[in-house]
């Protein structure tokens, strides 16, 4: 593959100037050094969960702890209690090994030579986790997000939305019944276990819900949506989710916590009820929860993070957070940061 980019890299006009490339493709560290240009690394994930999986490697803060569920300090912030199951396997052993963890170590030996990393984020929003990864990690890191701010001109309030989740949101809103927005993402695998208590927590909440899935049909599924007829749809196709978010309508995403969710939710001005699955998930959980106040945690039985989120705690959170005012603490204020942010953009304004 590198021979091939280099190859390609030379019959660029003008000349090549720079690289931009995923950080999983620490290769093209070295065409940028042949080429005399600078390479800047991209992640997906924000700058929390970034600088908290940085200072688990350096510091190893979780090296004295009993087991994957006790809670310790991280070194740098005060207040800031995480456990080893916030971390993905195999980067939250003390010593990670195998072949991810070779490859990564890789990936991040080359980022460490980089010229900047490039994450999808605002500075306003995640100020003390930039500084510190500036300051203790590196290499440099810029925010350019939230990316969308930089696309064309959203079309008018106006312009008709015939899509059926859109006709649904507006029956709700004539009604007055708050909806919830319930989608997982493309990447998360999602149990038939959990995606049946999911559905019976909906169920009986007595919440109004638009429900994104993706996933092939499951048995349950045609009695449940048969029963919620009048209050939730269950949409298979792909929706405009920032759009969705943005409707008058939604009052709630309940999310997987996907970087991308995180930030479409808080333009929206929505609360988000969290529930990880994989990933960076659960530190973006933690930091939408405990660090923004721009909404809740839906926690699985037996204290730990991670396991079956039971559907009497869906029930819970979904009305907590729905008929109460916990879930918005912030959200009204990072989403004028968002649209400051977009209007900025336009002006080519960056950190």
């Amino acid at each position: 593959m590198q021979e091939s980019f280099e190859a390609a890299l030379q019959t660029l006009h003008p000349p090549l100037s720079c690289i931009i490339s995923d950080s999983f493709l620490g290769f093209t560290l070295q065409p940028a050094n042949r080429f005399n240009v600078p390479r800047f690394g991209f992640f997906g994930m924000g700058a929390f969960s970034s600088t908290m999986y940085g200072t688990l490697d350096r510091e190893k803060p979780h090296a004295a702890a009993a087991d994957l569920d006790e809670a310790f300090p991280m070194p740098g912030f005060p207040g800031i209690m995480l456990t080893t199951n916030d971390f993905d396997p195999p980067f939250n052993a003390v010593a990670p090994a195998g072949p991810y963890a070779d490859f990564m170590t890789e990936q991040l030996a080359a980022l460490a030579k980089s010229r900047g990393l490039i994450v999808n984020t605002f500075y306003e929003m995640e100020q003390a986790y930039v500084d510190c990864w500036d300051a203790k990690i590196g290499p440099k890191m810029y925010c350019v997000g939230p990316l969308w701010v930089a696309a064309a001109a959203q079309p008018p309030a106006t312009a008709p939305r015939t899509a059926e989740y859109f006709r649904f949101l507006d029956e709700k809103v004539a009604e007055g019944r708050p909806v919830l927005y319930v989608a997982f993402g493309t990447q998360a695998e999602v149990s038939p276990e959990q995606l049946k208590e999911i559905a019976e927590g909906l169920e009986r909440s007595e919440v109004s819900f638009l429900w994104v899935l993706k996933t092939a049909a499951v048995e349950f599924l045609a009695d449940f949506e048969d029963r919620v007829r009048e209050r939730g749809i269950v949409v298979r196709e792909w929706v405009d989710q920032l759009e969705a978010l943005r409707h008058e309508g939604e009052r709630g995403f309940l999310s997987h916590c996907g970087w991308n969710s995180v930030l479409e939710g808080i333009d929206g001005g929505v609360p988000i009820l969290a529930m990880p699955f994989m990933a960076e998930q659960h530190l973006n959980a933690r930091l939408v929860a405990e660090e923004l106040g721009v909404g809740l945690r839906a926690m699985p039985r037996g204290g730990s993070v991670r396991g079956l989120v039971a559907a009497e705690e869906v029930e819970r959170a979904v009305r907590e957070l729905i008929g109460g005012e916990r879930g918005l603490r912030r959200g009204g204020g990072w989403r004028s940061w968002v649209r400051r942010r977009a209007a900025r953009s336009r002006k080519g304004g960056r950190r």
